[in-house]
């Protein structure tokens, strides 16, 4: 199947003309009975969070049923599973009113001609959103393709207790962090102070994003892409040179061995996202309240940065017979207050929306960092400097090329910059081989 990106009136706009086309659906799974004018209107929402089905009920019970407006929720698999699944849909004009996407999934479904543009219906909600939590929405363009949800906005988590035992600070750069890894492997040659983990692409993504990597940017009808570029060049010969000195680990995450270096104090800090407290409450459950969190470290003294990791938004789909209240929803939704608080509790995500990052249902800490009551207001603060992120049509094919390069230099503790290079050559590939135009 090939698809050609086509720039308007800016050259971040992705006009999708694929071989997919909208138009009204009448199935079951996906929208609507009729026009708006008619009488009630019933949407059809896919997503994978928990429990937004209760969220919707507050608003069916609402807003919605003032409006004339039902949304009911259908649970779905999550990550490429879910953007095949509703573009097979939308090929076949049966896709829902509304999905829940991430972000880096945004640009695929475009191409392929399933997200409607939203903004006269729900542009006007920019002010409640961090810039970089907002770009991602719109692709850098005039067009919001999706309302953003939640965020993933990356920190640092450290052990406490054993940096003050250590004699370690908190490192504010990523040189007093290079510095700080090899301060206490001099100190306790069993213990390191985190790993690279060649599993993970989105960290990778995230602290490339950090550094004012946009692997991915359009320029008239073509893409280019620029994951080999200078700021990408930088994190991963930081973190390459870190490997290959033997002053961190070089294990993947998320493994049981992970676990136990967390949960024993073998490995004392982590980069990771805001939801990280839920994984360490499994992970290293004997370390509760030993946990601190800080900003991320900066590449120039005194900034404020930080890149993101996961995150999704609630798009409408062309093919929805009732965009404006399938909008309305989507708004609702992310803005509303008493829709927030229900985001938090039932689907214990970290919202988008920057008015509900601290207070109310996030007023406490999470209980697993019980030891630091100013979370997630130094949560909120960190979140307020996230860095834009230029994402492309084949995230997929680029994360796959990372996990399978990455590995393989990352065991043999060899330099990085090769297995970089041939992440950026499989990603063009592969778009030149789906018929995208691509600039040199």
């Amino acid at each position: 199947m090939k698809y050609r990106i086509v720039a308007a009136s800016t050259a971040a706009v992705l006009a999708a003309t694929a071989l997919l086309t909208g138009c009204g659906s009448s199935d079951d799974d996906g929208s609507g009975d009729g026009p708006a004018a008619s009488g009630p209107v019933s949407l059809t929402y896919w997503a994978w969070a928990p429990g937004l089905d209760k969220v919707a009920d507050i608003w069916n019970k609402g807003e919605g049923k003032k409006a004339g407006i039902t949304v009911t929720v259908k649970k779905q698999a999550s990550g490429d599973d879910l953007v095949t699944k509703i573009i097979t849909a939308a090929k076949a004009h049966k896709a829902p009113d509304l999905v829940q996407a991430e972000y880096q999934a945004l640009p695929t479904l475009v191409s392929n001609d399933v997200l409607a543009d939203i903004s006269k219906e729900a542009g006007d909600a920019e002010g409640k959103f961090a810039d970089g939590v907002w770009q991602q929405a719109t692709l850098g363009s005039d067009a919001l393709y999706a309302l953003p949800q939640d965020s993933g906005p990356l920190m640092f988590y450290y052990r406490q207790d054993l940096f003050k035992q250590y004699g370690l600070s908190v490192p504010t750069t990523w040189d007093e962090f290079a510095e700080t890894a090899r301060a206490l492997k001099k100190k306790a040659p069993d213990k390191d102070l985190t790993t690279f983990s060649s599993n993970d692409s989105g960290l990778f993504a995230g602290l490339a994003q950090q550094a004012g990597a946009q692997w991915w940017t359009t320029g008239g009808d073509k893409w280019k892409v620029a994951i080999d570029d200078p700021a990408t060049q930088k994190v991963a010969g930081f973190w390459g040179g870190l490997v290959k000195e033997g002053a961190i680990d070089n294990q993947p995450m998320y493994t049981p061995a992970w676990n136990k270096a967390l949960n024993t104090g073998k490995q004392i800090a982590w980069v990771s996202a805001v939801w990280a407290p839920g994984t360490l409450t499994t992970a290293a459950p004997d370390t509760a309240g030993k946990w601190a969190m800080a900003p991320l470290p900066q590449w120039t003294a005194g900034e404020s940065v930080t890149g993101s990791w996961g995150g999704s938004s609630t798009a409408v789909t062309n093919d929805s017979k009732h965009k404006e209240a399938a909008a309305s929803f989507a708004k609702w939704l992310n803005t509303d207050s008493a829709a927030l608080a229900a985001l938090v509790k039932e689907s214990g995500i970290y919202p988008a929306a920057t008015a509900a990052q601290t207070g109310g249902a996030l007023a406490k800490p999470p209980a697993y960092f019980a030891n630091q009551p100013g979370f997630y207001t130094e949560a909120a603060k960190i979140a307020q400097g996230t860095a834009p992120a230029a994402w492309g049509p084949n995230v997929n094919v680029a994360y796959t090329a990372f996990k399978d390069n990455f590995a393989k230099a990352a065991k043999s503790r060899s330099d990085f910059a090769p297995a970089l290079t041939a992440m950026q050559d499989a990603t063009v590939a592969d778009l030149k081989k789906q018929g995208f135009g691509v600039s040199e």
